[in-house]
């Protein structure tokens, strides 16, 4: 709760809680509370399997509907046999109930679905369970990337060229057919829109667009950061290895400020393409941003370069996509 105050007295707006799974901790609500209390707003990610109707309630109580930004969940297949095998078993009755009762409750519900090897066939089915038999307005989609859980469980669940390419084109059907409900910052309908405004630009004469050129893809850093369920303090929860100090030993402020690690990933939009060492000789660096610094972290071991299954040339090329 001292970390909560901290938060309140620097001028944190908003605070995003998930894990893990949020719900898990007994103290959730108190966590909730806490930042309430301490003027800032607040997410929650969740897998949704231990959302019942006393959470709903829970939820209503006092100001947490009203502080409320968001409930993400989490929703891999559209029946158990393809989403319990990227989740626990037994595990999708539970999330789409959950789900099903934040929608029915009118809470501000969203979801995520995360493409990999298991469900890449599955993509409409997903789609007409949360939109047209749940009801949802909408959902956002990404990729399995080979880092934690995907990399640690031993299966082959990240997407192969092959398989992305058929997410990009179903993907971009479905939007269309869905009247432009299914967002993504990243993965193969990001990917999708990036090579659709990228041809487009070059047909018309371009050779960039603002803000490329540079390794310049990830703004997180600018606005937020994260810390772990120890105290870590890191740039962000899927650069968990960039540790920038422990909140509760360092201040929050000074860490944002000055932390070698932080300043490291911001540094990188400093970094032009044509001085890294894949991008070069390419002529469409100016419409390009280097990718996920944690993608690339996790398939090249440092900061400076770029993520292939986000690279345009690769794409053009047919070769190089993980």
């Amino acid at each position: 709760m001292e970390i909560l105050k901290e938060l309140g007295d620097i001028g944190v707006q908003r605070v995003c809680l998930s894990g893990g799974e949020a719900f898990i901790r007994p103290d959730i609500f108190t966590l909730i509370d806490g930042v309430i209390e301490n003027r800032m707003r607040y997410s929650l990610l969740s897998n949704g399997t231990m959302i019942t109707e006393d959470t709903i309630a829970a939820l209503q109580t006092g100001k947490r509907r009203l502080r409320l930004d968001s409930i993400q969940i989490s929703i891999d297949g559209s029946c158990a046999e393809i989403h319990d095998r990227s989740r626990p078993p037994k595990s999708f009755d539970r999330a789409t109930r959950g789900l099903r009762l934040l929608a029915q409750a009118k809470m501000p519900v969203t979801v995520r679905v995360t493409l990999n090897h298991h469900n890449i066939n599955d993509i409409s089915g997903i789609a007409a369970l949360l939109i047209d038999d749940i009801g949802l307005s909408g959902f956002s989609t990404n990729e399995a990337e080979y880092m934690g859980a995907a990399r640690c469980s031993g299966q082959n669940i990240v997407l192969s060229k092959e398989e992305r390419r058929q997410a990009m084109k179903i993907l971009t059907e479905l939007n269309e057919q869905y009247g432009r409900k299914i967002s993504a910052n990243a993965g193969p309908l990001a990917m999708a829109t990036m090579v659709e405004d990228i041809e487009t630009r070059i047909g018309a004469g371009e050779t960039g667009r603002p803000g490329r050129g540079t390794l310049s893809s990830c703004g997180g850093v600018f606005s937020k950061m994260a810390i772990l369920h120890d105290g870590t303090m890191v740039p962000c929860n899927m650069l968990p290895s960039l540790i920038m100090g422990v909140a509760g030993m360092h201040p929050v402020k000074e860490v944002w400020r000055t932390s070698p690690a932080i300043n490291a990933v911001r540094y990188r939009r400093n970094v032009p393409l044509s001085a890294v060492p894949e991008c070069k000789g390419c002529k469409y660096t100016g419409f390009c941003s280097g990718g996920c610094p944690a993608a690339v972290m996790a398939k090249t071991g440092r900061l400076i370069g770029i993520d292939p299954s986000g690279c345009y040339r690769a794409f053009h090329q047919d070769e190089g996509c993980i």
